[in-house]
């Protein structure tokens, strides 16, 4: 009895043909046909249409010319794109109209993207950072990260600086003591990339050859703004210079070393915003640090300047100058 064997989908797109199915082609184009047995080892053949029955035998199978087989390949994709060129042209016609119109000459119609949702924000950060051809800069306040989001900054950061990018990275002084952003930053001791720290940030800050910028506007970093304006740009370019020339190179001494008056310059920062008016929580917020350790320099700054409340603290500091730091620190071994 003849083996009429029934042939399973073979795994492979026919643009990626294997290797059984090369040989067995090129062999039946050769001899003028191939046994359905030895077929078996490669069904892709029958699926593809590249092999037909012979009438004459059952047994065998005859290869379909390459042409003919290329061509009933081509001719639903030729038809595809014909179509989707029509396509195109018809969208093309709709717009055309509108191409000339614009609130303001020249104004370019997408100085603000909102991106929302993790996979949009990251998928335009990776496009503006391979785009990348001069300068990145980089607010970070110092938060702890995973350690897959620390691998994943370093192969971006790596990729870069090959492509002779330049990064600047401003983070705050508690950075310093962040085991992992210190092996981090030890990656590119020789590298195009420097790195700072200042007392104080506020928010991230992405920009890329002073052309584009990423900011986020929710406090989960959810949704975050593309400006591309010029004008924007150029202005948190600004900012950052401004920070920058403020900051201490993180291969520098600690600002936590005491200061000639006896107060840190952490200290000198917290003293700053409890000035303004600001709670615990704000300040360690605002300074990178968790709220134990912020309370801890309040009351190592309340035992410098001698005050017995809190209330008495801001007063303490106003009057003291400290917030000057060329004022020294007022003896408290007298009398106020």
């Amino acid at each position: 009895m003849t083996k009429n064997p029934t042939y399973v989908t073979h795994p492979h797109a026919i643009t990626e043909l294997c290797e059984e199915g090369r040989l067995l082609y090129a062999n039946a184009l050769r001899t003028g046909r191939v046994a359905r047995a030895d077929v078996e080892a490669a069904p892709c053949l029958m699926e593809f249409a590249l092999l037909h029955a012979d009438p004459d035998d059952p047994n065998w199978l005859r290869p379909v010319p390459p042409s003919v087989a290329l061509a009933r390949r081509l001719s639903p994709i030729e038809r595809e794109i014909t179509e989707r060129r029509r396509t195109s042209l018809e969208i093309a016609d709709v717009f055309e109209p509108f191409m000339n119109l614009t609130a303001q000459d020249g104004a370019p119609t997408h100085s603000i993207t909102v991106l929302e949702g993790l996979d949009r924000i990251n998928a335009a950060l990776d496009l503006a950072t391979d785009q990348c051809r001069s300068e990145v800069l980089t607010v970070q306040p110092s938060v702890r990260h995973p350690q897959r989001r620390i691998i994943e900054g370093l192969e971006r950061d790596k990729t870069l600086i090959e492509r002779g990018v330049r990064i600047r990275t401003l983070y705050q002084h508690t950075a310093r003591f962040i085991p992992e952003r210190l092996a981090y930053v030890d990656q590119f001791v020789n590298g195009k990339a420097e790195y700072r720290t200042i007392d104080e940030l506020v928010e991230r800050l992405i920009i890329c050859d002073e052309t584009v910028a990423f900011i986020p506007i929710r406090d989960d970093r959810q949704v975050a703004l593309e400006l591309r304006h010029p004008g924007l740009v150029g202005y948190l370019i600004k900012v950052f210079e401004f920070m920058w020339g403020r900051a201490v190179p993180l291969s520098a001494g600690t600002p936590y070393e005491t200061a000639p008056d006896g107060i840190t310059e952490i200290q000198h920062s917290i003293a700053k915003l409890l000035v303004e008016g600001h709670v615990d929580e704000a300040i360690a917020r605002r300074l990178g640090m968790n709220v134990r350790t912020c309370r801890a320099h309040i009351a190592k700054l309340a035992q410098a300047l001698g005050s017995g409340s809190r209330a008495q603290l801001g007063y303490l500091i106003a009057q003291s100058g400290i917030l000057d730091k060329d004022t020294p620190l007022p003896d408290r071994g007298g009398s106020q």
